[in-house]
């Protein structure tokens, strides 16, 4: 049986670019998602698709499954009064605001005197990535879960105050 959207799916996983492990929960906190929402990347949640729970398997994911091939072009030479106050090392990954206001990750590819040049592919972009799969759990999401597409294990602890039950002298009344 196929797993399907807008289930939750819970995995337990190591990635390998080659025989370097670049990723791993094995043996920690599973990762929990909604399959067919995008919050894995395409190729392993291809690969997991007809997979069912205990079961085990590899997964191989190529670059334009994965995190994309390695664009040339997407390096930008900045000054380097903008990093002022960081101790700048090569290869060291940086995070900024991007246009949009989201969170841009990049890497330090140079360290010229007057200016630096920043990566913004993904570190494993252009890699094809080996994933060893264990497929924990897999149950229908709840009409909560269907609508924030947020699975219920993944979602903020309650601090058991403002309309969960804490009442008075929380500051919520």
């Amino acid at each position: 049986m196929a797993i399907e959207a807008n289930q939750i799916v819970s995995i337990e996983y190591e990635v390998k670019d080659g025989d370097t492990v670049v990723d791993s929960n094995v043996g920690g906190a599973p990762l929990v998602f909604m399959f067919g929402k995008g919050q894995i990347i395409p190729g392993l949640e291809n690969g997991i698709v007809d997979m069912a729970i205990g079961e085990k398997a590899d997964v191989l994911v190529e670059p334009a499954d994965a995190y994309g091939e390695l664009n040339p072009e997407a390096q930008q030479e900045v000054p380097k009064d903008q990093f002022a106050g960081i101790d700048l090392e090569i290869g060291m990954t940086l995070y900024g605001q991007g246009e949009d206001g989201g969170t841009v990750q990049v890497i330090v590819k140079e360290i010229g005197e007057e200016n630096i040049i920043i990566d913004f592919n993904h570190p494993l972009a252009g890699k094809t990535l080996m994933f060893s799969v264990t497929v924990n759990n897999v149950r229908d999401a709840s009409a909560e879960e269907v609508m924030t597409g947020i699975p219920a294990e993944n979602q903020q602890e309650s601090d058991g105050c403002c309309g969960t039950g804490g009442g008075t002298g929380c500051g919520c009344d």
